[in-house]
């Protein structure tokens, strides 16, 4: 029998958000996956280890991707990683790759859970509490009230059109192109919120874009509200 791939959302930085079924999910997997060099470069395997007490029992797989947005190299990548991964689940062993959030946004799990399962074995997404949820309940206030729409924005792509739809709007992957999303925020006339490694040890609000920084850390999400309640 085959083993079981799991993608397993660790949600966005404290142990404690994590849910009762990624814990178990990954209490009973043997093989542990992370998308970096080595479990102590992945901060998805640091916040599991936080409440998961064997993780370090556990075989763990570094499967690092490039940081890059050239279609050929990503999905040469993927190939490679999920024949990593196709190995240990020949070997009868269940696999946890874990993701920081959620699996379904943004996250590189998909891509190799789409080849994983054309290639015949199973696969299974427990989700996990997403950034953008955990960052607008510490800042006290919703997502999006009765009619409101809500658009989730990757901010390393062209964000201009996007802040033109109505409703509210969270950016996401902003850190590296932060001034330029902080200019275009102000352009627009637009007011946000942020907040730079919601729930870990580095973890730091902005109430506004004076006070933001021109770079932050790549775990970094902000709210842009039409009008914001307090």
């Amino acid at each position: 029998m085959s083993g079981k791939l799991y993608g397993v959302g660790v949600g966005p930085g404290d142990p404690k958000q994590m849910t009762y079924l990624a814990v178990e999910t990954i209490q009973k997997c043997p093989v542990i996956a992370v998308p970096a060099d080595g479990k102590e470069h992945a901060i998805s395997y640091k916040i599991a280890s936080g409440i998961v007490t064997d993780m370090n029992q556990k075989e763990c797989l570094a499967l690092s991707s490039p940081m890059t947005k050239d279609p050929n190299v990503l999905n040469e990548n993927y190939q490679n990683v999920s024949k990593e991964i196709m190995k240990k689940l020949d070997e009868g062993k269940d696999v946890a790759y874990l993701t920081l959030g959620d699996p379904t946004i943004y996250s590189t799990y998909i891509y190799i859970q789409r080849i994983i399962k054309e290639s015949g074995y199973e696969a299974e997404i427990i989700n996990g509490i997403p950034s953008f949820c955990a960052v607008a309940a510490k800042l006290g206030d919703s997502l999006a009230d009765r009619s409101e729409q809500l658009h989730i924005i990757p901010s390393s792509y062209d964000i201009e059109e996007a802040l033109e739809l109505p409703g509210n709007k969270i950016l996401m992957k902003a850190a590296s192109k932060l001034s330029d999303v902080k200019k275009i925020l102000r352009d627009h006339e637009l007011e946000a919120q942020m907040i730079e490694n919601c729930g870990m040890e580095e973890e730091r609000i902005y109430q506004n874009i004076d006070e933001m920084p021109e770079k932050a850390a790549y775990y970094t999400t902000l709210l842009v509200k039409n009008k914001w309640h307090f």
